[in-house]
């Protein structure tokens, strides 16, 4: 029996809260997610898996494991504790993001944060790394001085969402639109229609 992690995952909220009036943004994607954790030795039997090939024990933490998002997030969380506390990093699993007022601070900023990736030998994709830009894309919103908005793909998402004909149907498309509430004027009372036929009440 598995124990659950209660480690908690940041809430994509308040991460959004601490960008205040950032001007310059950094975001670094961390290559191979969960795989950079090792699984205690004498433990891989727990995380056995089965394949046509037979029967394998991971080395390495892997997606699909209940407690794997929690661990990964405790280990990004720990590497980055100092910076995160100065309100200038943030971490959502292995989404780095970077923000400050002055390109002099951004970069001294980038400067740690490399250096500690280096340090624990996480290494990223070059090709969804941005650096010191203006304005970015980071955890489904476009994000830029004094501005939060909805990416312009999701939005298209939304509009473009095949009408639900099936209850778990319309429980996926919700918990899409849930995700953007804060952007949509009145959403609770928008939606309240659509969450009763989530309940007991048959589809016709």
């Amino acid at each position: 029996m598995t124990i659950k992690n209660r480690y908690p995952l940041p809430l994509i909220s308040e991460l959004m809260d601490k960008l205040g009036s950032a001007k310059y943004f950094t975001k670094l994607d961390v290559c191979w997610g969960y795989n950079n954790v090792c699984i205690k030795k004498d433990d891989e039997w727990k995380a056995t898996f089965r394949t046509n090939r037979g029967l394998f024990e991971p080395t390495v933490m892997f997606f699909g494991l209940t407690n794997s998002p929690a661990t990964f997030q405790w280990m990004m969380n720990d590497i980055f504790k100092d910076l995160i506390a100065t309100g200038k990093v943030t971490v959502y699993l292995d989404d780095i993001l970077i923000f400050s007022k002055t390109l002099e601070e951004h970069r001294k900023i980038t400067c740690c944060v490399l250096e500690l990736l280096r340090k624990h030998k996480l290494f990223l994709k070059a090709e969804k790394c941005e650096f010191k830009v203006l304005e970015t894309e980071y955890l489904g919103v476009i994000i830029s001085e004094g501005s939060i908005r909805m990416d312009p793909i999701k939005v298209a998402g939304i509009t473009e969402w095949p009408v639900p004909t099936k209850k778990k149907e319309l429980q996926s498309f919700l918990g899409f639109t849930n995700f953007y509430r804060c952007f949509i004027k009145d959403y609770s009372a928008i939606v309240r229609p659509m969450t009763k036929l989530t309940g007991k009440e048959s589809w016709t």
